[in-house]
């Protein structure tokens, strides 16, 4: 499998949010990933069978991103 191309996303070009905002990608953000990786990012969902799997596989996060992740995502 090739090896996917370094993307830097920073807070300051408004790619992601600050952990105090809630952390994660934003749109600009997502698309920006999107479009050089290829991926197909998505927003987070608040009810569903992708919220039901990112919350079972994040249960386990500790780090002040990914709480602010779970909490974006509405898991708890």
């Amino acid at each position: 499998m090739p090896k996917r191309p370094s993307v830097s996303l920073t807070v300051a070009r408004g790619e992601k949010l600050s952990v105090a905002r809630g952390g994660g990608l934003t749109a600009k953000g997502r698309a920006k990933y999107n479009r050089i990786t290829g991926s197909n990012l998505k927003a987070p969902q608040k009810k569903g069978p992708r919220h039901d799997s990112f919350c079972a596989r994040s249960a386990s996060w500790s780090s002040e991103r990914g709480l602010a992740a779970r909490k974006r995502w509405g898991c708890k």
